[in-house]
């Protein structure tokens, strides 16, 4: 019995450092590159209100890991490297701002946002926003454009693969940042030609 009581403490924190080895080191956090800083136009300046409305990610990517595809039908969640903040938001603010960059004579501004309703609105809906096993970043969804009346003005898939510069998640999330640079800019074309 006396052997139990002193090997007991001794199993106790065995387990316990082995419990402890298995969390691992922490998981290291990534935002999305930020825009170039732009000039909001002021009210008197903007000729028309465009208003975002909350982004719609795919069940698979509205997760804390940062997502990449294994193979053709594999997708993993990585564990040990996650994003800043959801990724969702970073997505909708980063479109917001490149928006008002290339638009000038748009203010661009978020649903949750305070200010006048929108004279447009724009929907978008993200199916991939993932790395590949070709060494791509992917990003694809589709997006709609809407009146003040809610009326359909336009609607087009997207679809932008973006090379890795070198292997890792720093230039995973990079590539992703400049496939959403090139989806901005898609975005921005588009609204020029339906919206004036």
């Amino acid at each position: 019995m006396t052997r139990l009581r002193l090997l007991l403490p001794a199993l106790l924190l065995g387990w316990l450092a082995g419990c402890a080895s298995l969390a691992g080191p922490p998981a290291t956090r990534y935002a999305l590159p930020e825009p170039p800083a732009a000039a909001a136009p002021s009210g008197a300046e903007a000729q028309r209100v465009l208003t975002l409305r909350p982004l719609r990610l795919a069940a698979f990517l509205d997760v804390e890991g940062i997502v990449v595809q294994l193979d053709d039908i594999t997708v993993h969640e990585a564990s040990g490297h996650r994003w800043a903040e959801p990724l969702g938001r970073q997505l909708e603010r980063g479109l917001r701002d490149r928006l008002a960059a290339a638009l000038p004579a748009t203010r661009v501004r978020l649903a949750d946002e305070d200010g006048a309703a929108g004279d447009l609105s724009l929907r978008l809906a993200v199916e991939r926003f993932q790395g590949r096993p070709d060494g791509h970043a992917l990003v694809a969804g589709r997006w709609q454009l809407r009146d003040a009346r809610d009326t359909l003005l336009a609607a087009a898939p997207f679809r932008v693969a973006t090379p890795l510069a070198r292997d890792g998640y720093p230039a995973l999330v990079r590539a992703l940042g400049r496939s959403w640079d090139a989806v901005a800019r898609e975005l921005a074309e588009a609204l020029r030609r339906h919206a004036e």
